[in-house]
């Protein structure tokens, strides 16, 4: 890496030199961000894990731009171009942009009006008309030009292409484009119109039809709602600061004084504004602005998905699942403690009062026979009413019924992984065998699917695919190894993404583990076909082995540590395990008789804190939630009712809140508190349990608004206007698209399912 790299990056994150490269280099060597967040503390100054993924991503953007540079350097040399002076301009270029505008003028071209006039000659006519002598006469001098062979018939044709060729000038000016581009981020402005009898079809964007904000201050969600109307053909999107703005900067660089030549060097620029350089910015900070739209989406999208899979688990439970339906029935599975598949049948508990007795009569007796612990059922068609069938009945002791979220169980039934696990049964049983470990564990379940499908997001089929995808994955990553994985009971899915492992190792940990039985210490994954010392420094500390003959194989203490654990243990005359259950014990341990030169106060710490809690599950502990009683659909809502909810989507413009009708209803921003928030994470996450007030109820349409302030409705001081339209992604499956959708109030007025 270079020097410059560490210096930049620093820089913009006010961490040191030092920092940047120890964490460059761990990463160079093939180190993932939980690992050198976790433990190597001491190398990277403990930055913890969104830092090392900044200084990664912006270590890729550095390298990039040196390629490019390297590339138009090459291309200079071959032209004969290449001089001291551009060497020197292209070797300080800080960014992209400022590169690409140095190598404009030297760019292969197709055959612009400019290169035709000059293979007519009229390069010199220019160079006169640009000099603006007060003396030059640019008719006269044109006239000079005239030469029917070269199609230069008139002198009006010299000045002309002349004229030509100074607006390309203008517009290839590294000085110009700069300042310019400054004017368009600054004050540009972007517009939306209606295509003219398009109106009737365009209807979800009707809040677009004559729109337009500051762009640097337009937020993501809307960039991204327009510029979808555009790709759809319904509406046209402009960008751009006023004209006037853009053409009294460039006369001021390229005017000099009030003779005739200047009045053709004005035109020129005019001409070269218009049909060169504006459109080009333009290009530029529509670009800009899309860019800024994607970080804020994926970012909105990745924290919804890291609440997601850290959503409390159940735990090892005997569980039932329902996946509800009316005219198809439930189906039912039963589960053992590590979410085997004991038992399936389909129930049709709304089909009439015989069914519903007969199929009362299968979950009581199966119920009893697997000594259920908990019944989770699905949230999708039915869930509500499938609800109150099963709280209706007598089931033996206090087993708790829970509503879970059902968005993606279809993906994942029909999955190549669904059908690995469960080879022998169809879409509908995989469904609700998915519904109950997701009670059980919601990040060992979700983890088998493609978080797009989980439906946090907002608007990521328009989002950088590249970029969604690896931000994803990093918080996939962060919360599996944040929580530990027991390498004897996880699925391969689940392993492949602790630090090191990956799919195909994964698949060789299930393959051994199957032939061999449970692995009886962390040392025997390096039996592992091709787990190498490399992989198992990466991935130990994360997996879990419970039972193990060391205790530490059950911790997040690192083997690398294990021998200061166990100088701790000697040094106190106990053993390990006496040290991990005596409290009084381990406070005797001064940790500044064990900093090294490779370990330090950071790692002593954790270690320490780990051997208090070892293998503790950062997650909150379970807790049951239950809708209102006999709220079960939109028809049942009245405004000013206060009713329990689950937060199920955030985005920049609201949150979107499950209260039991199978719609889920929108929390505008304005509405998440008494005082003004500009951003609503600050108020909510997903799967936060919340109480809302309802405050409008659209039943032709079925959408609902709702408030959480304690005055719903009541002005909020220095709040600012709501937002116009804006459509909501909700990434469920085209395969299931059931009635739990989300729908606006009358502040978002047009969302709708990808």
């Amino acid at each position: 890496m270079s020097d410059s790299y560490s210096e930049v990056i620093a820089g913009e994150l006010h961490i040191s030199p030092r920092q940047v490269q120890a964490t460059a280099l761990l990463l160079e060597e093939g180190a993932t961000i939980p690992f050198i967040a976790r433990y190597r503390k001491e190398a990277t100054g403990s930055l913890d894990e969104v830092a090392i993924a900044a200084i990664r991503d912006r270590l890729d953007q550095l390298e990039a731009l040196d390629k490019r540079r390297a590339a138009i350097l090459k291309s200079l040399t071959d032209q004969g171009k290449l001089d001291d002076d551009l060497r020197g301009r292209v070797l300080g270029a800080p960014t992209l942009a400022t590169l690409e505008d140095l190598y404009l003028p030297y760019r292969p071209k197709r055959r612009t009006r400019a290169a035709i006039a000059r293979e007519r000659g009229l390069e010199p006519l220019a160079s006169l008309l640009l000099g603006q002598a007060p003396e030059t006469d640019p008719w006269a001098e044109a006239a000079r030009f005239i030469d029917g062979e070269k199609g230069v018939s008139s002198a009006e044709d010299a000045l002309a292409g002349a004229r030509d060729i100074v607006a390309e000038w203008v517009s290839e000016d590294a000085d110009a484009r700069a300042r310019l581009r400054t004017i368009f981020m600054d004050r540009g402005v972007i517009r939306s119109r209606v295509i003219p009898a398009r109106e009737v079809e365009a209807i979800q964007y009707r809040d677009y039809f004559d729109w337009q904000g500051p762009l640097k201050d337009t937020p993501s969600h809307r960039i991204l709602a327009v510029r979808r109307g555009e790709s759809e053909g319904f509406l046209t999107v402009r960008v751009g600061p006023p004209e006037e703005d853009a053409l009294t900067l460039l006369e001021a660089l390229f005017l000099r004084g009030d003779s005739a030549a200047s009045h053709q060097v004005r035109e020129a620029v005019q001409d070269g504004y218009r049909r060169l350089l504006g459109p080009s910015l333009e290009t530029e900070a529509r670009q800009k602005a899309k860019e800024r739209a994607d970080l804020e989406a994926i970012q909105v999208f990745a924290d919804n998905l890291r609440h997601l899979l850290m959503a409390p688990p159940l735990g090892s439970r005997r569980i039932m699942a329902l996946d509800p339906g009316f005219r198809t029935g439930c189906k039912l599975v039963c589960l053992d403690g590590q979410g085997a598949l004991l038992h399936g049948e389909t129930l049709y508990p709304h089909s009439g009062v015989e069914a519903a007795s007969r199929a009362a009569g299968r979950v009581q007796a199966l119920a009893s026979q697997f000594a259920i612990e908990a019944i989770a059922i699905g949230n999708g068609t039915a869930g509500r009413e499938t609800e109150a069938f099963v709280r209706g009945l007598d089931l033996p002791g206090a087993v708790p019924v829970v509503m879970v979220d059902e968005s993606g169980a279809s993906v994942y039934s029909a999955s190549e992984t669904a059908r690995a696990e469960l080879p022998d049964q169809d879409v509908t049983v995989r469904g609700a065998v998915s519904i109950g470990r997701r009670l059980m564990d919601p990040l060992a379940e979700l983890v088998k699917i493609d978080p797009k499908s989980i439906g946090v997001g907002q608007y990521q089929h328009d989002v950088d695919q590249g970029a969604l995808r690896r931000g994803l994955d990093d918080v996939v990553m962060s919360c599996v190894n944040g929580v530990g994985v027991e390498l004897n009971t996880a699925s391969p899915h689940l392993l492949a993404y602790v630090s090191g492992i990956g799919p195909q190792l994964a698949a060789n940990i299930v393959t051994y583990r199957s032939g061999v039985g449970p692995f009886r210490s962390r040392a025997e994954l390096k039996k592992v076909p091709r787990l190498g010392p490399k992989a198992f420094e990466q991935a130990a500390g994360f997996l879990r082995i419970r039972g193990a003959a060391n205790p530490l194989d059950a911790s997040g203490v690192h083997p690398e540590s294990y021998p200061l654990v166990e100088s701790m243990a000697r040094d106190l005359g106990c053993s390990v395990a006496d040290l991990m259950r005596d409290a009084a014990a381990r406070g005797a341990i001064d940790p500044a008789r064990y900093v090294s030169e490779k370990v330090g106060l950071p790692t002593l710490t954790d270690i320490l804190q780990e051997l208090a809690r070892p293998g503790r599950d950062p997650r909150r502990a379970f807790e049951a939630f239950a809708f209102a009683a006999g709220v079960q659909k939109v028809e049942d809502l009245e405004p000013g009712m206060r009713l329990p909810g689950i937060v199920t989507n955030v985005t920049a413009f609201g949150a979107f809140v499950d209260v039991g009708v199978h719609r889920d209803g929108l929390v505008h921003v304005s509405e998440l508190s008494d005082s003004f928030v500009k951003d609503p994470r600050q108020v909510v996450h997903v799967h936060q349990k919340v109480t809302v007030t309802v405050v409008e109820v659209d039943r032709e349409r079925n959408r609902i608004a709702l408030s959480m302030r304690s005055a719903p409705g009541a002005r909020v001081d220095h709040a600012q206007p709501p937002p116009p339209t804006a459509r909501k992604e909700r990434g469920e499956p085209k395969q299931r698209p059931g009635p739990k959708q989300a729908f606006n109030n009358p502040f978002e007025a047009a969302f709708r399912k990808s």
